[in-house]
């Protein structure tokens, strides 16, 4: 019996030492795990070139889709390069593990003061030709690619073959050049007519609208002024051509369809850009990142005016309408 009861005694034992020992292997989990989260939480800065709605729809964007548990500092260029320079020149020699650029000056001020920290910028159009490049910089793009333009635009007017477009030749020939050859493996022929000045867009609008099925409006601040924007709508539709635009807003004034970039998406796609390089997904130097959800827009009263109805099957990649 005596021995019985040792036995007994020593299985209770092992039992009770069996429990110290996952509770202490519980708390040795937990602690790590702190430690982890601690070693994790990363300290991100973002410098925004000036304090306007887009940059705060994209920055939104970016902090639902950034590194978890991450910890933001905003820091505001107010449109002062200068200014931009020294809040660089402050973070440089902070903790920070990665900068956020908003927009061009905040870009340019980080990369001129920043080199061993990586900078990902978003919400400029055309970055390389402003040279943001870098062995420790990338970003993403706000602008649409002409092949995937082109691509919509095709499903959108499966009919029509002639497009046309102005452009100013100091400031987009380079685009222009690249959608003449994209055009046609789309089954399209672009005719482009220059503009050196916002003076001369009547004239030549007038010589392009005979010759097109559609005008495509690409970014040109030439070409497109708030004046002249309101003149190339109206004899456009006038003639019942279609209009294609980048911006929601000239679908607005009555132009048929157009395939932009929301900004809050931007903002999520470079939180996620950002996340695969803190995580060494991805090594840097880095080309610009082209947005993948765009935002299509459709003004079906002016599709009704030109008749030219929206496919059915097409209606689930519409994203906004008027």
């Amino acid at each position: 019996m005596n021995q019985m009861n040792q036995i007994d005694r020593l299985f209770r034992a092992g039992r009770s030492l069996g429990a110290w020992v996952v509770v202490g292997l519980v708390w040795l989990l937990g602690l790590c795990t702190l430690c982890v989260s601690e070693s994790m939480a990363m300290d991100i800065a973002i410098l925004r070139s000036s304090d306007i709605p887009a940059y705060h729809e994209a920055v939104a964007g970016l902090k639902a889709a950034g590194p978890i548990g991450a910890i933001y500092t905003e820091y505001d260029v107010q449109g002062d390069l200068e200014l931009g320079k020294k809040l660089a020149r402050k973070l440089r020699a902070s903790n920070t593990s990665l900068v956020v650029a908003v927009g061009l000056k905040a870009a340019l001020a980080a990369k001129v003061e920043i080199v061993d920290v990586p900078i990902v910028y978003m919400m400029i159009l055309d970055p390389l030709k402003h040279q943001l490049t870098a062995a420790n910089m990338t970003g993403t793009l706000l602008e649409v690619p002409v092949d995937r333009q082109l691509k919509f635009m095709r499903a959108f007017l499966p009919t029509l073959h002639r497009l046309g477009t102005l452009y100013d030749p100091a400031k987009t020939s380079s685009r222009v050049k690249d959608a003449v050859q994209q055009a046609t493996i789309s089954g399209f022929q672009l005719k482009a007519l220059p503009v050196e000045s916002e003076k001369e867009v009547p004239q030549q609008l007038r010589m392009l609208l005979p010759d097109v099925e559609a005008l495509w409006l690409m970014p040109d601040s030439t070409v497109l002024t708030n004046e002249s924007l309101r003149f190339i709508l109206d004899s456009a539709l006038a003639r019942k051509i279609p209009v294609i635009g980048y911006s929601p807003e000239f679908v607005r004034l009555g132009a048929l369809l157009s395939i932009s970039v929301n900004y809050g998406q931007v903002g999520r796609e470079t939180g996620l850009l950002a996340t695969r390089i803190l995580d060494k997904e991805l090594l840097l130097p880095l080309n610009p990142v082209p947005i993948e959800r765009l935002k299509t827009t459709v003004n079906l009263k002016t599709a009704k005016f030109l008749g030219m109805p929206i496919p059915k099957e097409l209606m689930s990649f519409i994203d906004e309408t008027y």
